[in-house]
């Protein structure tokens, strides 16, 4: 399923892979997962990456759509030795160009005292392991916040097109990622990170209906 946005074009292989192309034909990619993709398309001109989970930093995924001058720009904490493209170093928080797309990077973790924590009481991402992400294109902002609780620095944020997790159990669950889009006030919400494992299974159509009853359009690509 395409769902469209002015001048882009949102796509979701699957789980947290997201692929956008713009009326221009540039094609960018976040977060790239082998598992959730049909064949090598090769026609990514920029690639993102947030994290080095297996779901979000897979080699083999970013190769598989990747073209030959691809930009691949992936949080500069993650060991890119195995990647067999030049990198763009993201940092934890800043602002940077990447192929003449303006992004800003954000901090994205579990909080300690939250209940997105394993066993041992420790958070599934702690504090300095994952970034978000808020990039321009064709003028369009667009927010992914990657693995993360909905955190005190991210109320000062905005996007035209919202794309969270909402899974619970690694991130904010559905409840909490539709506060956060209340917060964010987009223009169209692209749920992510959901129903793939049985811990991240949650009604998606619930989440959907709550915000579109208070008049935010919700797609579930």
């Amino acid at each position: 399923m395409t769902v469209e946005y002015e001048t882009l074009r949102f796509e979701r292989p699957g789980h947290a892979t997201v692929r956008i192309e713009t009326d221009s034909g540039t094609v960018v990619y976040v977060d790239p997962w082998s598992e959730v993709l049909e064949g090598e398309p090769k026609d990514g001109d920029v690639v993102f990456v947030t994290h080095d989970d297996f779901d979000h930093y897979d080699p083999d995924g970013v190769a598989a759509v990747a073209s030959a001058g691809a930009t691949v720009a992936v949080y500069e904490a993650v060991d890119t030795s195995d990647l067999e493209f030049d990198v763009v170093d993201l940092p934890y928080e800043g602002s940077v160009e990447v192929d003449g797309i303006d992004v800003r990077t954000i901090p994205a973790y579990n909080d300690p005292d939250g209940s997105h924590v394993d066993d041992e009481g420790q958070p599934f991402h702690a504090e300095g392991e994952v970034i978000g992400l808020v990039f321009t294109l064709e003028g369009t902002d667009v927010f992914v916040p990657s693995d993360t609780d909905v955190l005190a620095h991210h109320e000062d944020l905005s996007a035209d097109v919202f794309v969270p997790p909402i899974g619970g159990h690694y991130t904010m669950d559905r409840d909490e990622a539709a506060s956060f889009a209340r917060s964010v006030d987009p223009e169209v919400v692209l749920p992510i990170h959901y129903d793939t494992f049985e811990a991240i299974e949650t009604d998606s159509e619930a989440f959907a209906s709550d915000l579109e009853e208070r008049g935010i359009r919700v797609e579930l690509f």
